[in-house]
């Protein structure tokens, strides 16, 4: 039996988890104060942190390295990709370790596992990064040409939750049509077709419908005007955008229990404002139901809001059921997705892709 390591580093922890096949038999979310990650200037500057975190927690269970059989890290800001489980190399860990992409906690998880390679002897994987790029040429095109749409998204937990409602719908992932949205912080919309995300709004920088603490996509000209009004900063105006819009903005807080809790007691506002959430996430289902010509075999919800079956779930069903039947996996879980790349690799299911020849492939 396969035992691997995970490794999924977050701003403000370090997930671990230890699989023996499909069968998780250790975990721990290792949290991390401000005052502990102040002295790092940069994130790569982590590196030792992080990792001596990590040997803590394997030595208190009684593993070393060489007892894994790969080990698996969180993909981060890599160059656009095709999914899939990729082996981490040099040039991967270089442009993370630079930052070239961008700077993510999640950079690091494929550095560490790089060096735990090196050193131990044993295989290290991605699987299925946020910048995982599959889109139609025609979905690219922004109405510009200055502007092209990218494909930044939850890759990690769409991919792994189309999986399994293709299996549940008695299916290979490679024959179905999904809409998939992940409902979390961010959240994302991907038209999967045929095991290729061709469609999906960049949920990073601000496409598509509001979200817990993102605006989604504004009125433009009224965002023109602002930001030439002369009263805000560049960083304020960024701040609008992700982080301190959506939810946050309306009713100040990015906590959908909250919210729920509000509406419960009767306000009115609040389920407005959540109710609207809701609404633009359909009309977005729609927009990806027309993107797969109406060919559609379910829609899937997941993430931190698919559990709200009183109300998310609930008003999400009243608008798009007529499109297709609705599959609801509520949270994501990224460990077992990790995991479960590398075991398709190591069972000889799946090829591990090259990631130094995707880049020179895809130019």
């Amino acid at each position: 039996m396969f035992r691997i390591l995970v490794i999924n580093p977050g701003s403000t922890s370090t997930k671990l988890a230890i699989f023996e096949g499909e069968k998780q038999v250790a975990s721990k979310t290792l949290r991390h104060t401000p005052e502990e990650l102040s002295p790092f200037k940069k994130l790569i500057d982590q590196y030792e942190f992080r990792v001596g975190v990590i040997e803590e927690f394997l030595k208190t269970l009684g593993f070393r390295y060489e007892d894994f059989d790969a080990v698996v890290g969180r993909g981060g800001l890599v160059q656009p990709i095709q999914s899939g489980t990729y082996k981490v190399d040099e040039l991967m860990v270089s442009e993370l370790k630079e930052g070239k992409y961008g700077e993510h906690a999640s950079n690091l998880g494929a550095v560490i596992a790089y060096e735990i390679s090196k050193q131990h002897g044993i295989p290290s994987f991605i699987v299925d990064p946020v910048v995982v790029d599959e889109m139609d040429k025609i979905a690219k095109v922004s109405g510009h040409p200055m502007f092209e749409r990218k494909s930044i998204f939850h890759a990690l937990n769409q991919k792994a939750v189309a999986r399994r409602a293709a299996e549940e719908l008695g299916k290979d992932y490679e024959e179905v049509n999904l809409i998939v949205v992940h409902m979390g912080g961010g959240i994302s919309i991907g038209a999967h077709r045929n095991g290729k995300v061709v469609d999906v709004n960049n949920a990073l920088d601000g496409d598509g419908p509001f979200t817990p603490e993102r605006s989604g996509t504004l009125p433009l000209t009224q965002l023109i005007d602002m930001c030439y009004s002369g009263k805000y900063t560049l960083d304020f105006m960024k701040k609008r955008i992700k982080g301190q819009g959506g939810l946050v903005a309306y009713l100040g807080t990015n906590d959908a229990m909250k919210v729920q809790e509000m509406i419960s007691q009767g306000d009115e506002k609040t389920r407005l404002i959540y109710k609207a959430m809701a609404y633009q996430i359909a009309k977005w289902i729609g927009r990806m139901a027309a993107a797969l010509k109406g060919e559609v075999d379910a829609i899937v919800l997941t993430g931190g809001l698919a559990y709200d079956e009183r109300y998310m779930v609930r008003w999400l069903k009243e608008y798009v059921e007529f499109i297709a039947p609705v599959l609801v996996y509520p949270g994501g879980d990224e460990e077992k997705a990790l995991a479960m790349g590398a075991l398709r690799v190591l069972k000889g299911v799946e090829i591990a892709k090259d990631y130094s020849e995707e880049v020179q492939k895809r130019g």
